[in-house]
């Protein structure tokens, strides 16, 4: 049993690149918003999601076609893929008080897996999808808590709040027209 049993090599890689986008785009976001996990985890995530679904489509095809008899079920690792992520998510987590960090970042990791999940399924229409609507969640609805912080006040998410706050602070501090810088700052 080798590689492309069922799908050729051009099919993987295109299963992988589309993963590798989709959590680029989610990635870049919480990037830019200086968020710890950022592009290169949530591309990692995507990809590592879709690559385990890959090999457990072509273990479940190939081990159909030997004829053996094991029970061989393909969604059960979809279903642990889904858990180690959802580890991962709680990792970004932290509680202070009553507030809560890293909830938003927490639950983008957490689609990213899936998209990570749907295209190495070869669902590139529902991970189009699924991505178009998560980004349109994660920056039109923060552009809307900056216009209107009165939205946010009821959250209960204190430190969304002070990072709206200190957003909105340094657009009026920077010249207009210029690119912010979404790399990390040199260690010194």
């Amino acid at each position: 049993m080798g590689l492309a049993n069922v799908l050729t090599a051009e099919e993987i890689g295109l299963r992988l690149l589309a993963a590798a986008f989709c959590g680029a785009l989610l990635g870049l976001d919480r990037e830019m918003r200086g968020k710890a996990a950022g592009l290169r985890t949530h591309t990692l995530i995507s990809i590592s999601c879709a690559l385990t679904t890959l090999v457990a489509l072509e273990l479940y095809v190939g081990l159909q076609a030997t004829g053996d008899e094991r029970p061989s079920d393909p969604v059960r690792v979809i279903q642990g893929v889904a858990q180690a992520v959802g580890f991962i998510s709680a990792g970004v987590m932290f509680r202070s008080g009553d507030s809560v960090r890293g909830a938003t970042t927490a639950a983008v990791i957490w689609v990213a897996g899936a998209l990570g999940i749907a295209c190495g399924a070869g669902y590139f229409m529902l991970a189009g999808m699924t991505l178009a609507l998560c980004l349109i969640v994660t920056i039109l609805f923060t552009i809307l808590l900056d216009r209107f912080p009165q939205l946010g006040k009821d959250d209960g998410d204190d430190d969304d709040r002070k990072a709206r706050e200190r957003r909105r602070a340094s657009r009026r501090a920077a010249p207009q027209g210029r690119i912010r810088r979404i790399a990390r700052p040199p260690r010194e």
